[in-house]
Formats: structure tokens, sequence, C-alpha cells
């Protein structure tokens, strides 16, 4: 049988960047990229071990964020600009956790997309 050939992944050096936070209600997704928007590394809430509904906790984000930091940094990464997306829990706990991992953060956008009238949205919850 023909030996599998693996695509090597090339360690480029990337100073400044941007990170992708998607917060959904069901998990928190961490996608880092160079300033053009190509992908250099993502993380999220299924990759660091989390299963079910405790990826959508804050926690799980912020483990997210900290393993996307030290991929992004492990290839010379250090400034970020952030741009959330989402309603999720974990926005706040996926920057804090960014900067904690020793980012510099130059600016955080909110890019969430607003519906100029849709689809009908799912009903609300009764408890």
């Amino acid at each position: 049988m023909a030996e599998r050939r693996r695509r090597r992944r090339d360690a480029r050096i990337v100073p400044e960047g941007q990170a992708h936070i998607q917060a959904t209600f069901n998990n928190t997704i961490v996608t880092i990229t160079d300033p053009q928007g190509n992908a250099v590394c993502w993380s999220s809430g299924g990759s660091v071990g989390f299963k079910g509904s405790r990826k959508s906790t804050p926690y799980a984000a912020q483990m997210t964020s900290e393993d996307a930091a030290r991929q992004a940094m492990d290839m010379g990464m250090r400034k970020i600009r952030v741009f959330v997306k989402g309603p999720g829990s974990g926005r706040d706990a996926a920057i804090r956790a960014l900067q904690a991992a020793g980012m510099q953060v130059t600016g955080i956008s909110d890019v969430t997309p607003v519906p100029h009238n849709g689809p009908r949205p799912p009903k609300r919850r009764r408890i």
C-alpha cells in the first residue's frame, strides 16, 4: 500500500494579525489570521476537549482563546486586533484570555451581523 504523504506546515513568522472570535449560543470558535485574513491557527470549544453544553461556557471560551494564542505566539505573533461576532456567553472571557496570554490587543470591533428583517427568529423560551 502506498505511504500517505503528509503536508508539512510551514512555520512562518507573523508579527501581527487578527483574532476572529465567533461566539454562538453553543460554542466559541477563535481563528487567528494574518493581516490579509489568511488563517494562521484556530481553536474551538470542542478541540480543547469540551463536549455538549460545556462548550458554550465562558470557561470553555477562555481555554479556547488561550490555546489559539499559544499557537499564534509560537509563530511569533504579539500584536492582535480582535473582531467579535455573535451573541454567545464567551465573548468577554475570550478577549480577556487573549490579553492574559501575553498578546497586545490593539483594538476590538463587534462585527455581529444584524438582519434587515430577515427570517423569523426562534420562538422565545418559556421557563
